[in-house]
């Protein structure tokens, strides 16, 4: 079995909770059953492995509620308050010893062999992006086998900036490796992403 942790970062699909920048082109009913279809299929490529897989939830209600649109059989924690790097950091420190590989739901591109590949990088490498083509990220890892305490301050999130920032908040001795470019799904332009040829 590989050793290591993906988290996936994911929100209960609740119509005006979710991909609101998305919604006010399409409709934030139709935005929220995007996004529950992507949070399926980002969950079942990480199942697909073997490291371990948990759910960073929000709202934190949805941690306990077994009624909800994830799998019951997968670990959940509460992603918490604070903004996004706030809560990637705490998911980061609580993990589990090892690699830690974080994702969000909204890459369908995002592959099995993605995190495999992420993995093999961190096996000597310190981090690893998927970088996004709008500027920012849809995977990020650390190898875990040293600190980076300046991690994600004062990173410009939802910019084309936030790779770049988040790559300045580490510790100048790590090394980085990169996966391939893929889109995230924030716009109606996004959309094209979501073709069947995509998901194949």
């Amino acid at each position: 079995m590989m050793r290591g942790t993906v988290i996936i970062f994911v929100k209960a699909p609740r119509a005006g909770k979710v991909k609101t920048r998305l919604g006010a082109e399409i409709g934030m009913g139709r935005a929220a059953a995007l996004f529950r279809v992507m949070t399926e299929r980002t969950i079942a490529e990480a199942m697909k492995g073997g490291w371990r897989t948990v759910l960073a939830v929000d709202p934190p209600a949805a941690v306990s509620d077994r009624q909800g649109p994830w799998p019951v059989t997968i670990d959940r924690i509460p992603q918490g308050g604070g903004d996004l790097g706030d809560r990637m950091g705490r998911a980061f420190s609580n993990a589990a010893n090892g690699p830690v590989i974080i994702i969000g739901a909204d890459a369908p591109r995002l592959r099995a062999r993605h995190l495999r590949q992420a993995f093999a990088s961190l096996r000597s490498a310190d981090a690893v992006f998927g970088p996004a083509v709008d500027g920012g990220y849809w995977l990020i890892g650390l190898a875990g086998r040293r600190s980076a305490p300046n991690l994600f301050k004062g990173v410009r999130w939802s910019t084309r900036d936030a790779l770049g920032d988040t790559l300045e908040t580490l510790p100048l001795h790590f090394s980085v490796n990169y996966l391939e470019t893929l889109c995230d799904i924030d716009e109606a332009d996004d959309l094209a992403a979501m073709r069947p040829r995509s998901v194949a």
